[in-house]
């Protein structure tokens, strides 16, 4: 294998062609020592797999828990997990802990700090101390009121060139963006008026990557994450970095090698640190992010939010089912990231070419009648078209789309526990919203307030009112997340959950999304069948072809399937995981004895 400086230094050359070979060599340097790497080291080859099915992350920003007496946010939110969440999930992502101006911390003010109305440096090592800590490298943009943007319309260094500018005479309608304002903000400087470009909004100015000052500067905030126990890099918006005027300025080849230089640093100062690529855009773009397993180790499975929330307003998994069988397999030493709810709306670019324009349109007048509303986007012609939708996922599973009321029906809690059953069953490691894990509504309030749409799901809890609700058993809040936590409890018992176990897609009708997973020794096999209808269904045994010398057990139930019953009836929204092992009194799994008379 190419030891560290060569192959760092191939990297640069792909990213910065014009320079000469010992510039290279000599930021290839600076690299490593900001890293703290010796440049002889020898790559050990693709890491291991330090992931499997236990694996369940948390998403939550530091301050979803309002804090008691003087305890900080993350103080209290470490209290809370421990509390509620210890042996349920192993990581947290805590979203944007830094300064910030705008955008809920992603127009970052100083990379350097925690925010002090969170707490400090010492708060977030003792989350991680208990949880693997997901930490956001928020690598395309920053604040105007970070010191750099300020050092830039001062003319001094070293932000002077740190960030990117643009002719505005130039043509730039083919740049694929998230939002509908201007894209270039004149800014007046020291130098005179110079239009800086701005991919999310106008407090979010774009950093300029084809200074290698920028790249050297994000490799020290790296290792500063690193030694306060960063262990996951969330690449926010990296799709975006690398900008060439005439393209869309999306998922460049630049952007593609910045990534596998960054994986190259990142593995070798910490062989369990990961990659995580946060790309809202269609999926076949989204997998690119792989590489060739020298990229990203997992990416964001963008699609199956619309699509799964579509199936279940629906009654129909037909796309879910051809977008489940067109997925590949993730490569050895990467995996999906699942989620179907987060601190950002529902986005609906990951659903083009999925879902058709009548059924993104039919989605939308649904989720507006339970209150959602709809985030915009500009296109590279120029148009408008509906980026994202806004909306608590309890909300949003309210009622079907054929019920034009938008009030919750009956069925609600239930559409809502399968959604997360398929979470927690598909291949990949999942990831929980921590409202969801709590069923939180539309916060209508607080939207009213910023009128900012992404606020109505960003509910900010008492810690009060949280403890008095959760210890009610009769509140959807605990019911929801007792229920949660008994799926994730059985699925970290099954080896066939493995985020890389063998994944086919099963054909029982429209009515039933199922799957069948296969551990990596072949040993388990679990049929998950989901009913995403409001239909009672009849499935005969003989379409799921058991194998009948061995013992069938339903891992949500508990209940033995005899094979001479030749049908298993699913309620609506039941979900049922047929394994080959059986539950035992422990609530762990063993494998099926087939001199076993008595049910579990």
């Amino acid at each position: 294998m190419a030891d560290l400086n060569t192959r760092v230094g191939n990297h640069l050359q792909h990213i910065y062609p014009a320079l000469s070979s010992a510039e290279w060599q000599q930021l290839a340097a600076a690299l490593m020592a900001s890293m703290r790497l010796d440049p002889a080291q020898v790559h050990a080859g693709r890491q291991q797999q330090i992931w499997d099915q236990r694996d369940v992350y948390l998403i939550t920003y530091g301050d979803s828990i309002r804090a008691v007496a003087d305890d900080k946010p993350l103080q209290t939110l470490q209290q809370f997990m421990c509390r509620h969440l210890q042996g349920t999930v192993t990581g947290v992502h805590v979203l944007p802990f830094f300064p910030w101006s705008s955008d809920d911390g992603f127009a970052v003010s100083d990379y350097n700090t925690v925010h002090p109305a969170l707490g400090d440096w010492h708060d977030i090592e003792a989350l991680a101390g208990d949880f693997k800590l997901m930490a956001d490298l928020v690598i395309n943009h920053c604040s105007t009121s970070h010191t750099w943007f300020q050092q830039f319309v001062d003319g001094k260094e070293p932000g002077r060139n740190y960030f990117y500018t643009a002719d505005p005479a130039l043509d730039l309608s083919a740049v694929t963006r998230p939002r509908t304002s201007e894209l270039l903000r004149p800014v007046a400087t020291a130098e005179g008026i110079r239009h800086v470009w701005c991919t999310f909004g106008h407090d979010q100015v774009d950093f300029d990557f084809r200074n290698p000052d920028v790249l050297l500067e994000f490799v020290r905030i790296i290792r500063l994450y690193l030694d306060h126990q960063v262990r996951v890099f969330r690449l926010d918006a990296v799709a975006f970095i690398w900008k060439e005027p005439g393209t869309n300025c999306l998922n460049l080849l630049q952007t593609h090698e910045i990534v596998r230089l960054l994986r190259a640093l990142i593995e070798h100062a910490e062989p369990e640190a990961l990659i995580i690529t946060e790309t809202n855009i269609p999926k076949r773009e989204n997998l690119s992010y792989f590489g060739n397993a020298n990229e990203a180790h997992s990416i964001y499975n963008f699609s199956l939010p619309p699509l799964l929330l579509f199936t279940l307003l629906n009654g129909n998994c037909r796309h879910l089912k051809n977008w489940l069988m067109s997925m590949p397999p993730a490569q050895l030493g990467t995996f999906y990231f699942n989620f179907i709810a987060s601190h950002d709306g529902i986005g609906l670019r990951p659903a083009e070419g999925l879902l058709s324009d009548q059924e993104i349109e039919a989605l939308l007048s649904g989720v507006e009648r339970s209150g959602g509303r709809i985030s915009w986007r500009a296109t590279s012609a120029l148009e408008r078209r509906p980026y994202e939708i806004n909306i608590s996922l309890w909300d949003s599973l309210a009622c079907t789309l054929a019920d034009q009321s938008g009030k919750p029906d009956q069925w609600q809690l239930q559409r809502f526990i399968c959604a997360h059953a398929i979470l927690l069953a598909l291949e990949g490691v999942p990831a929980i919203y921590i409202h969801s894990f709590l069923a939180t509504g539309n916060d209508e309030q607080r939207l009213a307030r910023s009128g900012h749409n992404r606020h109505i799901n960003r509910h900010q809890w008492s810690r009060e009112e949280l403890d008095t609700l959760l210890a009610d058993p009769g509140t959807r809040h605990a019911q929801v997340l007792s229920a949660l936590k008994s799926l994730i409890t059985i699925r970290q018992q099954q080896p066939a959950f493995h985020p890389n176990a063998t994944q086919f897609t099963l054909h029982l009708g429209d009515g039933i999304f199922a799957f069948w997973r296969q551990s990596i020794n072949r040993e388990q096999s679990i049929f998950a069948l989901n009913n995403i209808s409001l239909e009672t269904h009849h499935i005969p045994l003989s379409d799921i072809n058991l194998i009948d010398t061995e013992d069938w057990y339903d891992l949500v139930s508990g209940q033995h399937i005899a094979l001479d019953a030749k049908e298993i009836v699913m309620a609506p929204y039941q979900t049922v995981w047929l394994s080959n092992r059986r539950p035992d009194t422990s609530g762990s799994t063993k494998a099926g004895n087939n001199s076993m008379t008595e049910d579990s």
